[in-house]
């Protein structure tokens, strides 16, 4: 046989040839552990409902959504992002039920860690978006425009609700400048420097959020282009990263996940905190319609593109197949 260069003593197929070969050799592997699951409770409902954009995952009752955080618990997941879902009638310009002790999000909180207590780390989301009947994600000025300074002096407040109701970690997901440092100083001003901030330090305004629009049911007009990133920029995302780093970021996030692997990887290599992305429900629905349709095999596509998240850098990955994807793994 002619040899060339290695060939043919180095074969690197050798390391391929049965599935125990490739276990033992798998460079990046998934653990339940690594796994969040994004979990939304929605206000005046009876049953849970369907979301049209997104199958198989639901707008959760109270007591469903208990169910499904002793699933997490039972499966191994590390934590379980909550989104409230207020009743139409009750937004407002600024957004009241997320700051109302007795609204849905801080009330889900408390029920959930009256479920589990401390075996899953319970998590909210920090934002005005699903309270506010514009459906940005903060105060509008005169001009109609988000602003800024208002809307951090209400994230203050939700941080501090959301503590109150039970909150292991909150996270800010605005883009606000400055959300990190006001959610700090004000979840410490009523002695609660033991709450963690999961900062959305990478936040793209991208077109892959559309089915959760429907989960969350928005009531947005327009876009969110002045205060998300900019698809086309990479170089921003390190200045928004060291800058919530400096004001107190416990954790960083990159959203979406799969089409911004590349900022993923970069984000990993500058830091030593832990490095979360959103696997967004773009991204989900996708995979689920092209399952729908026999063009892909699903249970691998999953694994497969929840893979390349962990291989790109991320620690932990927050993904609505996470309960499914840690019982495959058990």
């Amino acid at each position: 046989m002619t040899t060339y260069g290695s060939f043919p003593g180095t074969r690197p197929r050798r390391l391929r040839t049965t599935p125990v070969m490739r276990r033992m050799v798998a460079e990046t592997r998934l653990h339940p552990a690594d796994l969040i699951l994004p979990a939304f409770v929605r206000e005046g409902i009876a049953e849970p409902v369907q979301i049209a954009a997104m199958p198989g995952v639901v707008q959760h009752t109270r007591d469903s959504l208990k169910k499904a955080a002793a699933e997490a618990v039972a499966a191994g997941l590390s934590g379980i992002m909550l989104f409230g879902v207020p009743e139409e009638s009750k937004k407002d310009a600024v957004g009241t039920p997320g700051t109302d002790p007795d609204g849905i999000l801080q009330v889900a909180i408390r029920d959930v860690r009256a479920e589990v207590g401390d075996e899953l780390l319970v998590m909210s989301d920090l934002c005005l978006d699903e309270t506010t009947d514009h459906g940005h994600c903060g105060v509008l000025d005169a001009e109609g425009r988000v602003d800024n300074d208002a809307t951090l002096e209400r994230y203050a407040e939700m941080a501090q609700v959301q503590a109150d109701a039970g909150a292991h970690v909150v996270g800010p997901s605005g883009m606000m400048d400055g959300q990190v440092g006001v959610v700090r100083d004000a979840l410490d001003q009523i002695g609660r420097e033991d709450v963690a901030i999961l900062a959305y330090t990478v936040k793209y305004a991208s077109a892959f959020f559309g089915p959760f629009r429907e989960a969350v049911a928005s009531s947005l007009t327009g876009d969110r282009k002045t205060y998300q990133q900019d698809p086309a920029n990479a170089r921003e995302s390190l200045r928004e990263l060291a800058l919530d780093l400096e004001e107190g970021a416990d954790m960083v996030m990159v959203k979406p996940a799969g089409p911004y692997l590349d900022i993923l990887a970069r984000v990993a290599d500058a830091v030593d905190v832990p490095v979360v992305a959103y696997q967004i429900s773009g991204e989900y629905s996708m995979i689920e319609a092209a399952a729908e349709k026999g063009w892909i095999d699903r249970d691998r596509a999953i694994l497969e593109a929840l893979t390349g998240i962990k291989r790109a850098g991320a620690r932990n990955i927050l993904t609505y197949w996470a309960t499914e994807v840690a019982q495959r793994l058990l």
